[in-house]
């Protein structure tokens, strides 16, 4: 099965996504627990911003945890895109300059193999979906309102979605997962304009 390109985020209603782990442990029960484990299984590569692989790195590589999470995350394939990077020591980081994302995106997802899985990195996700690159977004809504800080899909442009599922967890989060959604022609568009309007 070719892979597909993925991305998951903490966010909140309001739509921010900055520093998820001020906000978001309150919640955390084991049915989070299980549904991140199940999404780090089907995953066999990362794709990173700088910032946040700057985070990972600093944490993940001294983690250890009886369920093996932390040794996965260690041992996958990191893909850090970044035009500034010059040395990624946290094993199997590739950089990946900005301009070198689309060949990279047409390769990985040629080959079989599980998911390629952006965490966080707001700009990467957002030129994804603007790019028509991302196949999956998985967004773990939290109900907390903050009234400032990052927000994701500032710089998408206008794109449909489709939902693929939702599951609502005891902590009040629900996930929600889309999926890119067929991407019609002018003509098509054209001919449901004129339906809707009855001519």
């Amino acid at each position: 099965m070719a892979r597909k390109v993925s991305a998951t985020l903490f966010v909140t209603l309001d739509g921010v996504i900055a520093d998820p782990h001020t906000w978001s442990f309150p919640f955390w029960n084991d049915e989070i627990a299980k549904f991140k484990d199940a999404e780090l299984r089907r995953t066999d590569a990362l794709l990173l911003g700088r910032i946040t692989y700057d985070v990972f790195a600093g944490a993940w590589p001294q983690r250890k945890d009886d369920a093996g999470f932390a040794d996965r995350f260690n041992s996958m394939t990191k893909y850090v895109v970044s035009s500034t990077l010059k040395n990624a020591s946290w094993t199997g980081s590739k950089i990946v300059r900005p301009g070198e994302l689309p060949q990279l995106i047409a390769k990985v997802t040629a080959e079989d193999g599980g998911d390629v899985m952006a965490h966080g990195s707001a700009t990467l996700v957002e030129s994804l979906i603007r790019d028509g690159q991302l196949d999956e977004l998985r967004l773990l809504v939290y109900p907390v309102l903050l009234g400032k800080g990052k927000r994701l899909f500032e710089g998408t442009g206008e794109k449909t979605l489709k939902l693929a599922s939702s599951t609502k967890f005891a902590s009040g989060v629900v996930a929600l997962i889309y999926e890119r959604a067929p991407t019609l022609t002018e003509e098509a568009k054209s001919a449901a304009t004129k339906a809707v309007l009855g001519n």
